[in-house]
């Protein structure tokens, strides 16, 4: 089984494996136990092989969703991931621009940080500026 996570140095390779219609996201050996642990909450499903002690472990989109769900699931998960400090490389078939703008768009009231009631004071100069002539 190939591991395009390992192969392209990447935290998570989404794509569609060769021959199915599954979407897969690929992350490398060893990744952080947290790293599977969002995947999971962004409604991937986790996979490992051999069972009982995981050399290769994957997620894929749930099978029960249509293709389209999967896609939007697919590319809905990107934002979080990014924003979570993982590199990701999704495939283009897999991309879709409008879907991930539709991702980014519903994170950004969760993460965007209130703007301050009051501007912050400016630092007093070191020494004084000279006074501004105009001709």
């Amino acid at each position: 089984m190939a591991n395009l996570a390992d192969e392209y140095g990447t935290d998570v390779e989404i794509y569609i494996k060769a021959l199915t219609t599954t979407i897969h996201a690929d992350t490398p050996t060893g990744a952080p136990a947290g790293l599977h642990d969002l995947l999971e909450q962004l409604g991937l499903e986790r996979h490992a092989y051999p069972t009982g002690e995981p050399l290769y472990i994957w997620h894929t989109v749930p099978d029960h969703l249509d293709s389209d769900e999967q896609k939007r699931l697919a590319n809905h998960a990107i934002p979080a991931l990014l924003l979570a400090g993982y590199t990701v490389n999704c495939d283009p078939e897999v991309f879709d621009e409008a879907l991930y703008q539709q991702a980014v768009h519903r994170l950004r009231p969760r993460t965007a940080r209130p703007a301050p009631q009051q501007p912050a004071p400016a630092p007093s100069p070191s020494h004084s500026a000279p006074a501004r002539r105009t001709p």
